[in-house]
């Protein structure tokens, strides 16, 4: 009686068999690797890269549901990304305010919206004071009607 195979269904392999499996730990691994960076896993639409060397904090503007609304914050390293709409773009136009770890602005905006001391989502930019906000210039973002839009925040931005 032979008890290496109990089986009587037992075939060895054929040699294209074997082929196979020898490529399966590399075909795992491809598929793995692919679906990461494949272009319809979940990636951000709208990046800020802070290129300085100060720590960043971030509050972003934009029409929402027929409304502006401020959103903050991220905080930024040096020489870091931050995804901070992870959809599709809609707007032409996103409003960005950023300061330093200080609270210094460093960026030179036009259009007033409001933000918070704390963490906030803010609907409306109007009375800031009044509704218990504070009122800050954002700089106005031309995304050129693109559904994806990185933003390079430098030392000299404007």
């Amino acid at each position: 009686m032979d008890l290496r195979f109990p089986h009587s269904s037992y075939r060895p392999l054929s040699r294209p068999e074997r082929s196979w499996l020898r490529l399966l730990p590399a075909a795992l691994f491809c598929a793995a690797l692919f679906s990461i960076v494949s272009p319809s896993s979940a990636h951000a639409e709208f990046t800020v890269c802070n290129q300085t060397l100060d720590v960043v904090n971030l509050a972003v503007g934009q029409n929402v549901d027929n409304a502006d609304q401020t959103d903050g914050w991220w905080t930024i390293g040096a020489n870091q990304c931050v995804n901070v709409i992870r959809e599709e773009l809609t707007n032409r136009y996103i409003y960005l305010y950023a300061t330093d770890v200080f609270g210094h602005a460093i960026l030179n905006g036009s259009t007033e919206m409001c933000i918070d001391r704390r963490r906030f989502s803010i609907r409306g930019i109007d009375e800031c004071w009044q509704r218990g906000h504070i009122a800050a210039r954002f700089v106005e973002v031309d995304t050129q009607e693109q559904v994806r839009w990185t933003y390079f925040l430098t030392g000299n931005s404007p």
